[in-house]
């Protein structure tokens, strides 16, 4: 029997979380007005969780999905993995560490069931360390000054989508791009839930600072042409002050006040230029680099394993 309602999880580095993420999961499915299915995407996770889910899975109660990735493409695109995968008419992602409440699930299941295509958790408050708090806040500051307005002032992790609007999503194939900035690029109605972003109660977030702006610096390149119109503005700033400056620098040549030969006044002047010209380079380097790398039509994850369970389940039925 095709699920109402499926349940997408990207794990990477969690094995210790398993125990604790089923029974969760049994939580959850005991509460949904319908029959779900849980997908779980390893993203090429270099310690035991897809060992410790095969060993789980079979007696699990609930159907299951599990999906294992080539190698680590990132959380977003296992997603997107998980997203093709699922058959139910409501989809939700949840994150491995359980920072997110289970029953926040429950909410986009049943937001999602009364008629709104997409719903997305807001952090109200969170229970993380001053660093991760202070760098959460920095990034989604830049992210909805430069990328989307519309997104919330606490980000967004976990949402979940009707499977019109997942397949609208899926319609985007780009490379390099922005999943959440996707989200809200498509339209379709739209609710948000807040909720309070628990501690993690093992190890350290994968989500570091690095990857942070990696994924920052993708969606501006992929969503916006702000890089393009400051390097404009600093291109005109900077030809109106050289027009200045040459001007006055003849005008005190032609009175004298200048003896040196204006070995100074060249170099800084070549600098300056050439500075600007490889600041510029590298801006229009990156768009380029965007658009050649969707021109080769790669596929943004590769799945190595897939396995349902129980055994008997039906296999991929992404599209009925």
């Amino acid at each position: 029997m095709t699920p109402t309602h499926s349940l997408i999880i990207p794990v990477y580095r969690n094995e210790e979380f398993v125990p604790a993420l089923l029974e969760a999961v049994r939580g959850i499915a005991a509460q949904v007005a319908g029959t779900l299915e849980v997908v779980f995407v390893v993203d090429g996770s270099p310690d035991g969780s897809e060992r410790r889910l095969r060993q789980s899975l079979p007696a699990f109660p609930v159907v299951s999905q599990l999906i294992t990735l080539s190698r680590n493409f990132g959380a977003f695109a296992a997603i997107r993995v998980g997203l093709e995968w699922a058959r139910g008419d409501h989809i939700a992602v949840m994150a491995a560490d359980l920072q997110e409440p289970p029953e926040l699930i429950i909410d986009f299941f049943r937001t999602l069931q009364g008629g709104r295509d997409v719903v997305v958790g807001t952090r109200v408050s969170r229970e993380d360390p001053w660093f991760s708090k202070a760098s959460s806040r920095g990034f989604w500051k830049l992210y909805r000054w430069l990328v989307q307005p519309q997104v919330p002032a606490g980000g967004v992790d976990v949402f979940g989508v009707s499977r019109t609007a997942r397949d609208a999503l899926l319609k985007l194939g780009e490379s390099g791009s922005s999943l959440i900035a996707q989200l809200f690029w498509i339209g379709f109605e739209r609710a948000e839930i807040p909720y309070h972003r628990r501690a993690r109660p093992h190890g350290s977030s994968g989500w570091t600072l690095r990857k942070k702006l990696g994924y920052l610096l993708d969606s501006v390149f992929a969503f916006t042409d702000l890089p393009i119109k400051l390097l404009t503005v600093v291109g005109f700033v900077g030809t109106v002050a050289m027009l200045v400056t040459g001007v006055a620098l003849v005008a005190a040549r032609l009175a004298g006040l200048v003896e040196v030969q204006g070995y100074t006044a060249i170099m800084v002047t070549i600098l300056f230029a050439s500075s600007l010209i490889l600041f510029g380079l590298g801006i229009v380097g990156n768009y380029v680099w965007r658009a050649f790398e969707n021109t080769k039509g790669r596929p943004l994850g590769l799945v190595r394993s897939h396995h349902s369970y129980p055994e008997t389940a039906a296999g991929r039925d992404a599209g009925s």
